[in-house]
């Protein structure tokens, strides 16, 4: 049989009422879902059963999609990573909201490369990426680009300060051409992905000084220079440094009103990485701290931790349009820019990243503020950072807690000391301890090391979160560490 003799197909379906019926099915058990969290546990492992279904070899044969749906209900469902409930405050991980959920079928159903274009998903975009300059008062014509995470956003950033101050262009000649080493500046508690971007950049370990912390978790800002000026004198070009808007293990945030006048002052790029802190400038009480992130050359923070967007969406800004675009921007027959049509626009933005194909991510966003209003958002700013104080207070006053650092933000560090034991016993009775209150159900921090002592680690990014909730963590790690 020849192919053109073959019954042309489409992966729409058949019965678009019986679809119709299963959307709306669909749609009613993800509201109750959400509805009803504070009614499960916060987390609880899988079965066996429900692994086994999750390795089934590749279906060749249509199962349709109502079994399909049967399937994701069985054994996806009901085991998430737990983020969606009220006392989930792990890592560093946002909650989502109902009306975000429905923002992703949208976007899925309109299925746009916002890669550039005439088209309504770029303005959106554009617009989006306006309101966060607004939000945190960064330069209105800086540029801007939304990304899948803060990962991302300091890879892109930081692109953009090698390749605008290493003294000869990288991309022509790589960085093999490079007259002398190039290194960058952040604390020891810098976030992971800063030594990734410093490898993928070409700059290795080497590259990336590690400067040492003060008591509150803060960069040093003597060593910082002590370090600098040893580099120089060693040959060595400094480029960058790097600013913490909230630091993942404690919430500390660096001077960055110091690090900007140091940087000036010694021709640097100044990076601040607010992955999740930057948005607390919306809080009244913490803005002043976070006022000089407006001279930052570049910002990286993300929308789908404080601002509670579903993922994925995290954004950079570039104080230096052309500097950004110079980064990134590259010359192919298949994306040349028409005067009129679907092709026109200049302005495009896979000029400004690594991605050429990119989802509507905007739109959630875009949804999502003018559905609540931005006060709206500051205020659950604030109320988080409140909670976290409520909490560090409760921990201080709670016999057999300690806490282990500061709380200046959204995250409290603490541990269950009884006492008569060393560091080394109470590191192993904390892990053990995080373990029973997983498996407990009934709350989800994480943990983290400081100063060798082990830490079970509280994140508050989360508009479901009450302080009775809190309560009930105490009350949960004061038990189980007494069973223990």
């Amino acid at each position: 049989m020849n192919n053109s003799d073959l019954p042309e197909e489409t992966l729409d379906p058949d019965d678009w009422d019986a679809l119709r019926a299963l959307g709306h099915t669909m749609l009613d058990d993800m509201l109750t879902y959400l509805q009803t969290v504070r009614e499960r546990p916060v987390w609880q492992p899988m079965p066996e059963a429900a692994r086994a279904a999750l390795r089934q070899p590749l279906p060749r044969a249509p199962e349709g999609s109502a079994a399909a749906y049967a399937d994701f209900q069985a054994n996806v469902l009901p085991y998430p990573l737990g983020n969606i409930h009220p006392r989930f405050w792990g890592w560093v991980i946002g909650t989502g909201t109902p009306f975000g959920m429905l923002a992703e079928m949208l976007s899925a159903g309109m299925n746009s490369n916002v890669f550039g274009g005439d088209q309504a998903p770029h303005h959106v975009e554009t617009q989006v990426i306006d309101w966060c300059k607004e939000l945190l008062g960064y330069p209105a014509d800086a540029s801007g680009l939304l990304v899948s995470g803060g990962s991302m956003a300091n890879t892109v950033a930081l692109t953009a300060a090698r390749n605008a101050c290493a003294g000869f262009d990288v991309r022509q000649a790589g960085l093999s051409a490079a007259p002398q080493p190039l290194v960058m500046y952040g604390s020891t508690e810098t976030h992971s992905s800063v030594a990734r971007a410093a490898e993928l950049l070409g700059l290795g370990q080497a590259g990336w000084r590690r400067v040492p912390v003060n008591a509150n978790y803060e960069i040093d800002l003597a060593a910082l220079e002590a370090m600098l000026a040893a580099d120089k004198a060693a040959g060595l070009r400094p480029f960058c440094v790097l600013g913490n808007a909230g630091t993942v293990n404690t919430g500390a945030t660096d001077d960055l009103a110091a690090l900007a006048d140091i940087a000036e002052r010694e021709d640097l790029w100044f990076h601040v990485d607010g992955a999740f802190g930057a948005v607390a400038a919306l809080a009244p009480a913490v803005q002043p701290r976070l006022a000089a992130m407006a001279r930052a050359d570049s910002l990286a923070f993300d929308l789908h931790k404080w601002l509670y967007m579903p993922y994925e969406a995290g954004c950079v800004l570039v104080r230096d349009r052309a500097a950004h675009r110079n980064a990134f921007s590259t010359t192919a027959t298949y994306l040349k820019r028409a005067a009129q049509g679907l092709a026109t626009g200049n302005d495009w933005f896979s000029d400004y990243g690594l991605q050429l194909s990119r989802e509507f991510r905007a739109l959630k966003v875009w949804l999502s503020l003018k559905e609540h209003g931005a006060d709206k958002y500051a205020r659950l700013v604030q109320q988080n950072i409140a909670q976290a104080t409520y909490l560090a207070d409760l921990v201080d006053a709670t016999p057999n807690l300690e806490r282990l650092a500061p709380a200046p933000l959204n995250i409290v560090c603490l541990r269950y000391n009884p006492g008569g034991r060393d560091e080394a016993a109470l590191n192993q009775l904390n892990e053990a301890l995080l373990v029973k209150l997983y498996a407990s159900g009934v709350a989800a921090p994480s943990s983290t090391v400081l100063g060798g002592r082990y830490a079970i680690r509280v994140a508050i990014t989360n508009h479901r979160s009450r302080r009775e909730d809190f309560d009930q963590l105490v009350a949960a790690v004061v038990a189980l560490g007494a069973a223990l």
